[in-house]
């Protein structure tokens, strides 16, 4: 086993609810290494996120620990047998989402002062100087 898939294992049975059922496989072809991830269909959503966001990350720690290795490193998600239809996944969000949001990002904003406004947009390095780092 190399290093990439070694990696790839720890972080998905560390998010999932069912290690036992993660299974990774890895190929080397000439535009790299594929690695192909195999999860119980009740962890898919743990590891696609909201909006992706989980999955793109993991591609990036997966990119970093490939440039490490001189090696292109791709990740492939399989669907899991008897998983969600895409079309559902689609309409699934919007049957459950809540008739009226009440205290979302936008309404919270236009509550705040102009001094609040201000603190709560610091800069990273900022944030950084704040916490003595």
């Amino acid at each position: 086993m190399e290093m990439d898939q070694d990696f790839l294992e720890f972080v998905v049975k560390a998010l999932v609810d069912n290690p036992d059922s993660v299974k990774v496989n890895r190929t080397v072809d000439e535009m790299g290494v594929l690695l192909t991830l195999d999860v119980h269909k009740d962890d898919m959503g743990k590891i696609i996120g909201r909006a992706g966001n989980t999955a793109k990350a993991i591609r990036t720690l997966l990119r970093v620990v490939g440039m490490k290795n001189d090696a292109r490193v791709n990740l492939k998600i399989n669907e899991p047998e008897g998983g969600m239809p895409r079309e559902r996944r689609q309409e699934a969000p919007a049957a459950q989402a809540p008739a009226a949001a009440e205290n979302t990002e936008e309404n919270k904003e236009d509550e705040m002062s102009d001094e609040e406004k201000k603190a709560a947009s610091k800069s990273v390095d900022e944030a950084m100087e704040d916490l003595g780092l």
